[in-house]
């Protein structure tokens, strides 16, 4: 049974509305997971830094050891010693600053994806602090370093375009979140749910696809180059404010069919395989399409069901309604075995179309 998906609406006047915020609350089941791995990642962090400050502590008591007339054996090569001590040494407390910052963001944030985000820029921001670390102990003149680096980096330019440009999509993907960790996307003919995000290209754990007609999870991982999304259109099934799509199924019904027991039967339902906040999230949406530049929007009743005359010799009955996108197979699949069960119980008030034309 095919459907589909989109936001039907009907014409009217735009009504003054309210300003909402809505946030996805999460269960307590959850909540427990979340803070969980939160708090096995705050130790992971802590054994890191661990490690990190007794390299410091060696590199330090390396550094000042050197100072000692015995090294002086090593001749000129004392001071470039005394500078990779103390430039891994410096090295050293950005990573531990660096760890220190993680684990606190770790801590503090309870949003997935954003903490993700957040991580990764502060390991961009962490290597970056220790390149210039090493750069400024290791070569005294910064003139001739950064003519140096900047012959490197033009050649390195012409020659790495591609990745280039997909760090820069990584960091427009960062700053305006077209999509984020565990959102449901489709990029060009790609689809899937977001599993990470790197600096260089996005890893979808795939739905659909070539061997599957629904929406389950294929199995395959998908990995396409960040700068994609600068070139083609994303569709997110995951917006934060209304994580949620509309979903079509058709019936087929023969002309002599009690069309009012069939509307109020898939109603039913319908109504029924959902859960009751579905019905205040139309209110929701109703909200949010006031908030827009859209002047003559309105939402249909939920759920509703329309009619219309199919080629053959039936009436197609549609009913629409709205639906988590991770949730839309396994509700389809018990709209659809309850509906026939529901409406098989009338075969006098609804009656399917017979033949092998149906």
């Amino acid at each position: 049974m095919s459907y589909k998906s989109g936001i039907p609406f009907a014409a009217c006047k735009k009504p003054a509305g309210k300003v909402i915020h809505m946030d996805i609350k999460k269960t307590s089941d959850q909540n427990h997971a979340v803070k969980k791995v939160a708090a096995e990642k705050v130790k992971t962090h802590k054994y890191w830094i661990g490690g990190y400050s007794f390299i410091a502590v060696l590199c330090l008591a390396a550094y000042f050891l050197l100072q000692l007339k015995v090294f002086e054996i090593f001749g000129e090569r004392l001071q470039l010693f005394k500078k990779i001590s103390i430039s891994i040494f410096f090295a050293v407390l950005v990573l531990i600053t660096g760890r220190i910052i993680e684990m606190l963001v770790v801590r503090r944030s309870q949003s997935k994806s954003l903490r993700y985000n957040l991580v990764r820029v502060i390991r961009l921001l962490t290597v970056l602090f220790i390149l210039v670390v090493i750069v400024s102990f290791l070569f005294q003149n910064w003139y001739t370093a950064a003519v140096s680096l900047g012959l490197i980096s033009l050649i390195l330019g012409f020659a790495l375009q591609v990745p280039i440009s997909s760090f820069i999509a990584w960091l427009y993907i960062i700053f305006r979140t077209p999509y984020r960790v565990g959102d449901r996307i489709q990029i060009s003919p790609f689809k899937g749910d977001v599993v990470e995000i790197g600096y260089l290209d996005t890893t979808l754990w795939e739905f659909g696809g070539d061997y599957l007609t629904s929406d389950m999870p294929s199995g395959r991982l998908i990995r396409f180059p960040n700068s994609m999304v600068l070139q083609s259109a994303v569709f997110n099934y995951s917006w934060p404010k209304f994580p949620y799509i509309w979903n079509e199924i058709p019936f087929h019904v023969a002309y002599e069919s009690d069309l009012e027991f069939v509307e109020k039967t898939l109603k039913t339902v319908t109504k029924a395989e959902l859960s009751p906040e579905m019905a205040e999230r139309i209110n929701d949406l109703k909200d949010l399409v006031r908030q827009t530049p859209i002047d003559e929007l309105q939402i249909k009743e939920y759920p509703f069901v329309t009619f219309r005359i199919n080629t053959n010799t039936w009436v197609e009955v549609l009913v629409t309604y709205l639906v988590e996108p991770k949730k839309a197979s396994g509700i389809r699949s018990r709209i659809v075995k309850h509906a026939l069960l529901e409406m098989g119980k009338e075969p006098d008030k609804v009656m399917f179309p017979k033949g092998n034309a149906r």
